[in-house]
């Protein structure tokens, strides 16, 4: 008897499986809706990042400056090259038509008006730094070249560009 009520039994019927994809249109619209705000995100990252290589080229240019700024033996080449990389870097940021031909006294206003801040003993040296000779730039003191590095550090960091 018992084995005639067992083969009367039917096997257990399984639910077919839950499907991943949702079921509702709203759903499908707020992952497309995410899909496009990554999207943007990552463009404008992207934009800003290129926008900005000139920095990262400039802080990594003056990391390897630094150690020779501070060395007597290659301070008035190191000092030199300093200055010509915030002239490149202020031709990257800027119009070329605002900053080439800019020297002296005016390119230093100019740069002072961006946001480069540095005592007026480094301004003058930015300011003539073509005509001294390369023992008045060797004699320059620790103190001042610390100065000036950090001043073009902090400039390269810092300076607004208009959009």
């Amino acid at each position: 008897m018992a084995q005639k009520a067992l083969e009367g039994l039917a096997d257990i019927a399984t639910p077919p499986p839950v499907l991943w994809i949702p079921q509702t249109w709203g759903w499908t619209a707020l992952a497309v809706v995410l899909l496009i705000a990554f999207t943007f995100w990552a463009w404008r990252w992207r934009r800003h990042a290129l926008a900005n290589r000139y920095r990262v080229e400039a802080l990594k240019v003056l990391s390897q400056l630094e150690p020779r700024a501070l060395s007597t033996q290659t301070r008035a080449d190191a000092l030199v090259e300093i200055a010509e990389l915030l002239k490149r870097t202020a031709l990257a940021a800027y119009a070329r038509t605002d900053v080439a031909r800019l020297s002296g006294a005016v390119w230093v206003q100019f740069i002072r008006e961006r946001g480069f801040r540095i005592a007026d003993g480094g301004a003058t040296l930015l300011d003539d730094l073509e005509y001294r000779s390369k023992a008045s730039l060797t004699a320059m003191s620790d103190a001042d070249t610390k100065a000036l590095v950090s001043a073009a550090r902090t400039w390269i960091e810092e300076h607004r560009v208009p959009a």
